[in-house]
């Protein structure tokens, strides 16, 4: 590796702005690239917020890497004068069923050698800290004080404009995908006409890697349909606001969670199970009626008050999930110059400074990603379509 190389980096969302930004910071020639700008409507990274957790269950990677991830968030958040984490605590609902349970008390021993703080509640405790909420059915729960949500679309947007602040180069243009895979990567085609020339490419392109590279990932990555609903809440009343409400997860039958109102956006719930396969470019983003009569029905359960609550707004993101929901960090298998990163897997936004950092590593110091994310690791490929979540790595 040249000791200033050029490198394209093409997504400017929560894993491709940070990347830029870091391999900007270590000393290497960056050009961002994006079809439509960072936390656009289409991304995966846009929208209002993110979850913030360590809460992942036992034997993984990801709370080690969520603790860095928010020592990286408070350092940016200092240096650019700007809050993007809301600490409102993230409450996790354990029903004592084998599998909850499982991953509720795996999380445990995770979160402590993480050393991201957490308490053990009862269900007499957090119904005497949130009365607001019905806890039938949940036996215990863990808190993160630490933690919260995230501002998603002004994040990334704030990424970018310290990125082009610091000296980085920023287009907005879209990458013809057209031969990607033949051979050598030499330059980019852009939208405009124009190429650009680099030593090294970043792809971090979400839910369309799939699309970018057919041989490589093809449908290792499948986008799915997330709907996600924001619910109004009565007037004057403040309990199911981020000051008395923190950020919660209902692993009780289907995984469900949810944000408290924030910035008047409302109550923000959404059902983790896997949708269907969606277009990220073409697909019309329209919540299904189905799944809101579900989240009806569940609202009223869970938060009483909130029974025949307004939907005021709603959204529909995607999850570009692969098969096994760990993220996929490597080399294109045939062109040594070529990075892919994505695979999110619906819980790959809060990562995004640690994945930065990552990446600027591997390609700076010309190391190998860790086997768990290299995509070699599948054997086949295997379609998630209408797949429910059962690995907990999900938000």
């Amino acid at each position: 590796m040249k000791s200033k190389p050029h490198i394209a980096v093409v997504g400017a969302g929560a894993f491709g702005g940070w990347t830029a930004l870091h391999l900007l910071e270590h000393g290497a020639r960056v050009t961002l690239l994006d079809a439509w700008g960072p936390g656009n409507s289409r991304a995966s990274s846009g929208g209002e917020t993110r979850v913030m957790r360590g809460t992942y269950g036992p034997d993984q990677p990801y709370t080690e890497m969520a603790a860095r991830a928010l020592m990286l968030w408070q350092k940016y958040e200092r240096r650019w004068k700007r809050r993007f984490l809301h600490r409102t605590g993230v409450l996790w609902m354990a029903s004592g069923h084998n599998e909850d349970h499982a991953f509720e008390s795996g999380s445990v021993k995770m979160l402590r050698a993480a050393k991201i703080k957490f308490q053990e509640l009862s269900a007499a405790q957090m119904s005497k800290r949130w009365p607001q909420v019905n806890f039938e059915g949940i036996q215990w729960g863990i808190f993160e004080p630490q933690c919260g949500y995230l501002d998603a679309r002004a994040s990334c947007q704030a990424v970018v404009e310290a990125f082009v602040a610091a000296g980085g180069k920023y287009q907005q243009q879209a990458v013809m995908g057209d031969g990607l895979e033949n051979g050598p990567l030499r330059k980019l085609a852009l939208s405009d006409g124009s190429q650009l020339k680099a030593d090294c490419y970043v792809f971090a392109c979400g839910p369309w890697l799939g699309k970018l590279f057919p041989q490589a990932i093809g449908d290792l990555i499948q986008p799915t349909k997330q709907d996600v609903f924001f619910f109004g809440t009565p007037a004057g009343d403040d309990r199911f606001t981020d000051a008395h409400l923190p950020v919660w997860a209902d692993h009780r039958g289907r995984f469900r969670y949810g944000i408290p109102g924030s910035d008047r956006r409302g109550f923000k719930i959404a059902d983790d199970t896997r949708g269907s396969l969606f277009d990220p470019t073409h697909g019309e983003r329209v919540v299904s009626p189905e799944t809101l009569k579900d989240i009806r029905e569940y609202l009223a359960f869970r938060f009483p008050a909130l029974k025949g609550a307004p939907l005021v707004e709603s959204r529909v993101c995607q999850y570009e999930q692969t098969p096994d929901s760990h993220f996929i960090i490597d080399r294109h298998p045939q062109m040594e110059n070529v990075w892919i990163v994505g695979g999110g897997s619906g819980h790959g936004f809060k990562h995004g400074p640690a994945i930065g950092e990552i990446m600027a590593e591997l390609i700076l110091q010309e190391r190998e990603p860790a086997p768990i994310w290299s995509q070699s690791r599948f054997k086949k490929k295997l379609t998630t379509e209408g797949a429910e979540s059962t690995t907990g790595f999900t938000l």
